[in-house]
């Protein structure tokens, strides 16, 4: 904001895990691409976090796929704050997308913290409502216990979790 008016905002970064990408993730992506000049979807790469089921390519490799087709969007990934990234980014918002009112409490916290470092603001969409109970947490044990979750990835992301079921049920 500039003297109490809104600027047009161009570039938007949405970060996240992505272990995997779901439709709720694209959802979001496809959403915020509409709102937005150009949306970079940031791969976040924690060392803090628990290691991720899939590999930093392979988290690449399926948004990619996924997002191929959606006009203005770019994949990349980051290491450290979410605040610098976005300076060296140039970018004017953060998007996070919220499924649930406890999405919206540990979230808000997050981007009053990065607004305080970076001065950007975020903004969050709602999940559409098919995919509000979906989490990657959930979407990988409910696949890797042998159920089906061919309605909550997209195509290329249920290729690479098949994949990643054989090799593991080889060892």
């Amino acid at each position: 904001m500039t003297n109490g008016k809104l600027e047009r905002v161009t570039r938007a970064v949405y970060p996240g895990s992505f272990d995997p990408p779901t439709n709720g993730h694209l959802d979001v992506i496809e959403r915020a691409a509409g709102c937005f000049g150009e949306l970079i979807v940031a791969i976040v790469v924690n060392p803090q976090k628990r290691a991720p089921m899939f590999s930093l390519e392979e988290r690449v490799a399926m948004l990619k796929a996924s997002v191929a087709r959606v006009a203005g969007v770019r994949v990349e990934h980051f290491r450290g704050l979410l605040a610098d990234y976005v300076k060296a980014a140039e970018a004017d918002v953060i998007v996070k997308g919220l499924r649930v009112v406890s999405d919206f409490e540990s979230e808000m916290s997050a981007a009053m913290m990065n607004r305080s470092l970076s001065d950007v603001d975020t903004l969050f969409l709602m999940a559409d409502h098919e995919y509000s109970f979906v989490s990657s947490s959930l979407v990988k044990e409910v696949f890797f216990l042998g159920g089906d979750v061919a309605a909550l990835v997209p195509e290329p992301v249920l290729r690479v979790m098949a994949e990643k079921r054989n090799s593991l049920q080889r060892r």
